[in-house]
């Protein structure tokens, strides 16, 4: 007995691929049929990657092969599966942020090095120069913005917004602040996973009525991880700032940091580093330096990276004293303090402006579980 090639055609029309509706030959999915007397192999091509589905193609197959052919024919299926790539099911879908014009993140390889100091002058600095801005608190673990800006007894406010329920930002020194500060006792300790931390973060990003902003500058937690990840994926970022001292364990995870941004899964432009702590200058002998931290180490790692030096931030005991009291330091007037915050916001501002000139707006990051696991060196 020989089975004929376009009788098998014939009989495989009379079924169709799983989940799709047009008929195994027509549609493609039948990529082979080969026959040796009685015998008869059958390759297929389906798209649903279910065992269910792959099953009941095989015996499809053998049942219209018997019924339509020959009842004894020996059938041998070869089921492949080619199902589109799905994206994970726990990505986060970004969004651009009605009313809110750019989106700065503020970062740090290593804790400790002032990058809240930093974002909450550069946020002053810039509210000075007549921008609105806004900063969201996102170091889950240790928020310190609420009291930089003297708000630690404060809790934002509900608002109706077109008909929906939305949390106001409390707003000091002109600018607008969200952290979870305000809904923990500060004796208490943030004890949260990666996915309970990413809730709360999009609920202060998307559930809050920030209205019309210049700036939304984002203050990160330390190093480069979930929350990171969390972020970029949530909403556009137009630029990052990255902030470390001079001393080389600084500068090594700052490297990271701005290697985080490049990444090619990433690519959020980087405007610039700010070296902090850069050196010390003594409030009775307010011409000296002393480089107690290492000198020009963010410098060099900037040239290295080529990256923008947006500024040298000297340490003085005055910042110290101003964070600790709840009135940022680029408030005071005629300092080296103010003088240095407002070179460091005119960089940039500059640099953000060159950036929205050369290159398009970033897209909210879409990383799959993979992606997100990758190293940064």
């Amino acid at each position: 007995m020989k089975l004929e090639k376009q009788a098998l055609l014939e009989a495989l029309k009379t079924i169709s691929v799983p989940g799709e509706g047009e008929d195994m030959v027509s549609s493609g999915a039948v990529t082979n049929v080969v026959t040796f007397g009685d015998e008869v192999i059958v390759d297929v091509t389906i798209k649903n990657p279910s065992l269910q589905a792959k099953k009941k193609t095989e015996v499809e197959i053998m049942k219209a092969i018997h019924a339509e052919v020959h009842q004894k024919a020996k059938v041998k299926v070869n089921v492949k599966v080619d199902a589109p790539e799905k994206q994970q099911k726990n990505e986060i879908k970004g969004k651009p942020i009605p009313g809110i014009q750019n989106i700065i993140a503020v970062a740090s390889g290593k804790g400790g090095v002032g990058k809240s100091t930093i974002t909450a002058n550069l946020a002053v600095s810039l509210q000075q120069m007549g921008f609105k801005v806004g900063i969201l608190d996102a170091d889950i673990y240790g928020p310190s913005i609420p009291m930089m800006f003297d708000v630690q007894e404060e809790k934002p406010l509900s608002v109706k917004v077109d008909g929906k329920q939305k949390m106001k930002p409390v707003e000091s020194y002109g600018v607008k602040v969200l952290s979870i500060g305000f809904f923990t006792r500060p004796d208490q300790a943030v004890v949260w996973r990666g996915p309970m931390a990413s809730k709360a973060l999009n609920q202060m990003i998307f559930d809050a009525a920030w209205g019309e902003l210049d700036f939304l500058l984002v203050d990160l937690p330390p190093g480069t991880g979930d929350i990171h990840l969390s972020i970029v994926q949530a909403m556009p970022i137009t630029g990052a700032v990255v902030v470390s001292t001079p001393q080389n364990v600084a500068l090594a995870d700052a490297k990271k940091g701005v290697a985080m941004f490049q990444q090619e899964s990433i690519n959020v432009p980087v405007l610039g580093i700010v070296e902090n702590m850069a050196w010390f200058t003594p409030e009775e002998l307010p011409d000296n330096k002393y480089f107690i931290f290492g000198k020009e180490g963010a410098r060099n790692l900037a040239e290295d990276l080529n990256v923008p030096l947006l500024a040298q931030i000297p340490l003085v005991q005055s910042i110290r004293e101003a964070g600790d009291v709840g009135r940022p330091a680029a408030l005071q007037e005629n300092t080296i303090l103010a003088e240095a915050f407002e070179e460091m916001t005119r960089n940039s501002v500059e640099q953000l402006v060159k950036r929205n000139t050369d290159l398009p707006p970033t897209e909210a990051v879409k990383i799959t579980t993979m992606a997100g696991c990758a190293a940064v060196k």
